[in-house]
């Protein structure tokens, strides 16, 4: 049975560090700033894909620190991504979290997380994350890219005008929400 609990964050309101500079954490740099452009994100790795070097020149709010992994690096950290290929540094870094109350994410070992990084279709300001329960990423993706082939680009245009139309209602908020409900019935 899936428990996990889904959220959005701000990311842009924390402080993300990345734990990894190949191929993985290029992965996962990539998708934090695809969402969320404006994310203050630090990256240590003792070495660095020319890939990441270039987001970072286009990302003035992405840090990158080409050194060890330190448990220094968790200072005034909000959130951590783990994505190296020693497993020894993963499980330090995990540990260190854990210690601090930082929650963390060890890209390919569910049981080390304390959430799991969704796969994510956006249309607009729509947005859906799936989640396998950390059970098949690659189903996920795959999932991602049939609801993007299927759901229309038009959706922003309905965003806006529920939007408006949500601006303009009256009454107390159990109102607006049976009006919105009856509005939005044709959804079904």
């Amino acid at each position: 049975m899936n428990t996990l609990f889904p959220i959005f964050v701000k990311a842009e309101n924390l402080h993300i560090l990345i734990v990894g500079g190949g191929y993985v954490g290029l992965e996962k740099v990539t998708a934090l700033l695809t969402n969320s452009p404006d994310a203050r994100v630090t990256l240590v790795a003792p070495e660095i894909r020319g890939e990441i070097q270039e987001l970072a020149q286009q990302h003035p709010k992405l840090q990158l620190i080409l050194e060890s992994y330190q448990p220094s690096h968790l200072t005034d950290k909000d959130l951590v991504i783990v994505g190296t290929n020693d497993k020894s540094v993963n499980r330090q870094v995990q540990a260190d979290c854990k210690s601090q109350r930082i929650l963390v994410n060890v890209a390919d070992t569910p049981d080390l997380c304390d959430f799991y990084l969704s796969s994510v279709v956006k249309k607009g300001d729509l947005k859906i994350a799936i989640s396998t329960n950390g059970k098949s990423p690659t189903f996920a993706k795959r999932f991602r890219e049939v609801l993007e082939e299927i759901l229309p680009d038009s959706l922003q245009e309905t965003l806006d005008n529920l939007t408006a139309i949500r601006n303009q209602l009256k009454g107390d908020f159990v109102q607006k929400m049976e009006k919105l409900n009856e509005i939005t019935k044709v959804l079904r």
